[in-house]
């Protein structure tokens, strides 16, 4: 089995073929870095898994920044901390959901937060340098939230997660605390 590994890189719905510096708001180019509020920084980075594309999807058309291999929502845990070219990234919430990711069996990508700034390129592999939440799966995060909302006991669990993006602790904690 292969390393995990980001196949091709996106910005604005363009490929880089040229290696670039990964700042803590994302991309240089990304006209959304240029907004450095804590919710987008866990939001800096979005990795969509190429075995999700249909025939009829381009890569990088999801808006997606990282077009990964070897990697889903089963095999990646919130906080996984990778160093990938200089830079080092962390695992801080599902992507986007809807319906269709949702009866597609989870398929919603992830974003990743930038811990340290540096220089990446496409077909780089990712080095796992930490695990803190094995039992916090892309796939299980967004069943909490999105299939089991009655599920209290594993909405705080998982509210208690550090490493989880500020919008979903938000989210969790309006459905645990009513604010």
């Amino acid at each position: 089995m292969e390393e995990p590994h980001v196949h091709k890189i996106f910005t604005n719905h363009k490929e880089l073929m040229e290696s670039f510096l990964l700042q803590k708001t994302g991309f240089l180019s990304d006209a959304e870095s240029q907004d450095a509020n804590k919710s987008k920084m866990d939001k800096a980075i979005f990795a969509y898994p190429i075995k999700h594309y249909t025939e009829l999807q381009d890569m990088g058309s999801n808006g997606e920044n990282f077009a990964v291999l070897e990697m889903d929502e089963f095999t990646v845990f919130i906080g996984d901390t990778f160093k990938i070219g200089d830079a080092i990234i962390q695992v801080s919430q599902p992507g986007p959901v809807s319906r269709q990711h949702l009866q597609g069996g989870l398929q919603t990508g992830w974003y990743f937060r930038i811990i340290q700034e540096g220089m990446i390129q496409g077909a780089t592999d990712f080095e796992l340098l930490e695990r803190p939440y094995p039992e916090w799966s892309i796939a299980a995060c967004t069943e909490v939230v999105y299939l089991h909302q009655d599920d209290f006991r594993a909405a705080d669990d998982l509210y208690a997660c550090e490493a989880l993006g500020d919008i979903w602790r938000r989210t969790l904690r309006k459905r645990l605390r009513g604010f």
